[in-house]
């Protein structure tokens, strides 16, 4: 074969191999997307895994997983290590993609190397919420209680790297209080507690906790925003109640094993703002106190790295760890 008939001959192939990959993206999704989602059912992350699941328009389906445990790290890997084709995407969380890496000595994964940014979705405050019977009313009579029966305040969380523990670390270190961490294997485990008063508090994620708050069943002291949620305008910010500068929020965005086709990444970005938009789903988000984020896969990984940044002073200074 001459040297420009091999030369047309590569050129040739390109074309088929660069066809035949736009075809297969243009017909993706071709079967079921795994969606893995960190922690158990009931959470903020499953709620919203739950929502893409059900307004889904991609294809044959997006099926729900829930792989909890390791404060979000196992189901993480999973999907660190799944091959990049679209079909198994993770619910990141503020826990599995900023905060775990100060927390943890030895990750299983790149919480930045190892992904693939979609979305960012959604954020939320924190609620601090304490069993009726604690005799405290707002942040200022609990850290009061906390200083006069040092040891005896127990919070629970989620799981251990969680926004939810470190919430209570960044009120810890704030204001010099002790209290115990109680690490759950999941949210369906600490409240029960919570309710029956073997834990005292927590900084639930408010999608969980309002609606207890709500009934009765628990108080809300404090939510740990900036500013108000419009979903609890009557509940103070901890930063208005004394501890300026006191802000945890919890965000959760759409990620895929790095090397994922950007065709296929722009076309799950594209359908996440469709659902994300939709009026019904809209009017769900702000009765859980959901605040939908919405951007492109650039905005969430500058989020993202700002978001290691701060955690990683948090975590430093309340020498939290997590083994």
């Amino acid at each position: 074969m001459t040297k420009s008939l091999k030369s047309l001959a590569m050129v040739t192939f390109g074309l088929l191999v660069a066809t035949a990959t736009g075809v297969a993206h243009a017909q993706y999704p071709r079967k079921p997307i795994r969606l893995v989602v960190t922690f158990p059912p009931g959470g903020a992350p499953d709620i919203l895994a739950r929502l893409i699941s059900e307004k889904s328009q991609l294809g044959p389906s997006v099926v729900v997983d829930n792989k909890p445990g390791a404060g979000g790290n196992i189901g993480a890997e999973i999907v660190a290590k799944s091959a990049p084709d679209g079909y198994t995407l993770v619910m990141g969380t503020v826990g599995t993609h900023s905060i775990n890496g100060a927390l943890y000595s030895k990750m299983p994964y790149d919480m930045v190397k190892d992904f693939a940014p979609v979305t960012l979705i959604a954020s939320t405050p924190n609620l601090l919420v304490v069993n009726p019977s604690l005799p405290v009313k707002n942040v200022q009579e609990l850290i009061a209680y906390a200083r006069a029966n040092p040891g005896k305040l127990s919070f629970g969380s989620p799981g251990i790297g969680t926004s939810i523990h470190v919430s209570g670390e960044l009120m810890k270190s704030m204001t010099g209080i002790e209290m115990t961490h109680v690490p759950y294997k999941g949210r369906q485990f600490a409240i029960p507690d919570l309710l029956g008063g073997q834990i005292q508090l927590m900084f639930d994620n408010m999608p969980s906790a309002l609606p207890l708050a709500k009934e009765g069943k628990l108080r809300a002291l404090g939510q740990t925003g900036a500013q108000r949620s419009p979903s609890a305008p009557d509940v103070p910010t901890v930063a208005e109640q004394g501890l300026p500068g006191f802000e945890a929020t919890s965000w959760f965005a759409l990620f895929a094993p790095v090397g994922t086709p950007r065709e296929i990444v722009a076309k799950l970005n594209g359908e996440l703002q469709r659902i994300f938009r939709l009026s019904e789903v809209v009017d769900k988000m702000k009765t859980l106190g959901l605040d939908p984020i919405l951007g492109g896969p650039d905005e969430l990984g500058k989020y993202q790295q700002a978001e290691i940044a701060k955690w990683a002073k948090v975590v430093k200074e309340s020498g939290a760890r997590a083994d």
